[in-house]
């Protein structure tokens, strides 16, 4: 008789937090679009050997519910409504939207369903394939490991920068989604709330905030901006229409705009004085840091409005030399916070983490896409979609990957 797997994922709150303050958006205003999402793995390719596997973790999600101690978490937080948690509560995943395939030894993924449903696989699957693969190929490695790397790195930090100003310097833990397995990410935020304060300024992940009193950390991801390219009805309106869209769900919350699904250029041609007033800020995810971190204070200046009243999310790749690189560049000129995932939670001498992501690639039953400001991260399967999406915001027509 096969034995039963233990479940990675024990509690529906291991997500990141910007999946639920976007399904609460979705489940009031666009309950009825569907989507399609694919998995990607941008450093290798071979791991359909773990297909079996992971479907059998994907199986024992359905199991995963609210429960009453995290239903009052949720309620006792200023971003969600009683008719979303009320719903959140009956919630639960349906194993039969994921199809996991090997693939000539690809591992395949694709995600099909009401975006509103559909919408909470991404992070608990990452999780799910980050952890399962880094079981077989370092089995004797850990939290021990993990939490003695990590110690190294704030004894040499703390030593590197001794002299610097660092009052204004916060961290947030992002590295839920290619974490080496759930119990090092959390001994590691853990280490880091008792030992890297006052920087740690938070998690994305909601599971670790409500468990380690943390606030959690979140907006909106690519997914919400890649939807309105089918949801508006004029694809060079529909960048606009998300910032709208995230307004009227949060007028006054979550003010963190990410701004790199078709490129920090196109952006900020839609980021007008109207938006660029009631959102609190900008986030990084592709691209030079330093010239993306230039162009977002130049614009609020050109505006009119204070950079030192607004703040910058830098997200992307990065580690803790590369967030004072950028702390000492921006800090007397807008205010900062950088989230380090990868670096983090996967950090670990003789482990090499996967590079992997999932994304949407349809919406209504059309394309969508990622131009991103770095090529390598580009998503699109429609060639003719890319090219419409490059005239309606003007942008060059490059090679682009997809």
């Amino acid at each position: 008789m096969k034995q039963q797997a233990t479940p990675i994922l024990t509690s529906l709150l291991d997500t990141d937090a910007y999946k639920l303050h976007m399904q609460q958006a979705v489940f009031h205003r666009y309950r009825n679009t569907t989507v399609v999402a694919e998995f990607r793995c941008r450093s290798e390719d071979l791991l359909g050997e773990y297909a079996d596997e992971i479907r059998q973790q994907i199986s024992l999600i359905r199991d995963l519910a609210l429960t009453e101690d995290e239903y009052q978490y949720l309620a006792s937080l200023p971003f969600f409504q009683q008719d979303y948690l009320n719903w959140l509560k009956t919630f639960r995943f349906n194993p039969a939207q994921v199809q996991v395939s090997n693939e000539k030894g690809r591992l395949k993924v694709r995600i099909t369903g009401l975006w509103y449903e559909a919408i909470l696989w991404e992070v608990p699957l990452l999780a799910v394939i980050s952890e399962t693969i880094h079981r077989h190929r370092t089995p004797d490695i850990g939290s021990e490991q993990a939490i003695s790397h990590l110690k190294e790195k704030l004894t040499r930090f703390r030593q590197d920068y001794a002299d610097t100003d660092l009052s204004q310097f916060r961290i947030s833990d992002f590295g839920t989604r290619r974490r080496y397995s759930k119990a090092v990410q959390q001994d590691i935020v853990a280490l880091l709330q008792q030992e890297f304060s006052p920087y740690m300024a938070g998690t994305s992940n909601y599971d670790l905030a409500r468990r380690l009193n943390l606030s959690p950390i979140g907006t909106q991801a690519h997914e919400w901006f890649q939807a309105f390219q089918q949801i508006s009805p004029v694809l060079a309106n529909s960048q606009r229409a998300a910032l709208q869209g995230w307004l009227d769900e949060y007028p006054d919350l979550l003010g963190i705009a990410l701004t790199d699904c078709i490129t920090m250029d196109a952006f900020l041609r839609d980021f007008a004085i109207q938006f660029a007033s009631q959102y609190e800020g900008l986030r990084h995810d592709s691209g030079d840091p330093f010239e993306w971190g230039e162009k977002a204070i130049a614009h609020y200046q050109n505006l009119g409005i204070d950079p030192l009243t607004k703040m910058l999310v830098f997200s992307d790749n990065l580690n803790l030399d590369k967030a004072l690189a950028l702390y000492k560049r921006f800090h007397t000129r807008i205010k900062l916070v950088f989230g380090i995932g990868t670096r983090l939670t996967c950090d670990i001498p003789n482990v090499s983490p996967l590079n992997i992501v999932i994304k949407l690639i349809q919406c209504n039953g059309k394309p969508v896409a990622k131009l991103s400001d770095s090529p390598g991260k580009t998503i699109c399967q429609d060639k003719a979609f890319v090219k419409a999406l490059h005239k309606a915001f003007n942008l060059p027509l490059v090679k682009r990957d997809s």
